[in-house]
């Protein structure tokens, strides 16, 4: 199983550095770049760096959210038992 759990971290690890280094090289390289360079169609355009992440965080937090007090009230119906 350590094996596999090894496997696992490197490949979370090469999506992340590699998300990372797209999302860097988006907002910090391409702004520069003159916009009729080929580079351009490979990224959205970028506005889309600050909408992305926002949703992303917008949605992480409800779920942390709807986790935590779903915890929440199980851990409560446990006590009322009790």
């Amino acid at each position: 199983m350590e094996l596999a759990d090894r496997a696992v971290g490197l490949l979370l690890t090469l999506i992340s550095l590699s998300i990372f280094t797209y999302f860097t090289f988006w907002v910090i390289i391409v702004p520069f770049v003159d916009s009729d360079h080929f580079v351009h169609q490979y990224f959205l355009p970028l506005e889309y760096a600050i909408i992305i992440p926002v949703f992303a965080g917008v949605a992480l937090l409800s779920l942390l959210s709807l986790f935590v007090g779903s915890v929440m009230l199980k851990s409560r119906k446990k006590n009322k038992k009790a």
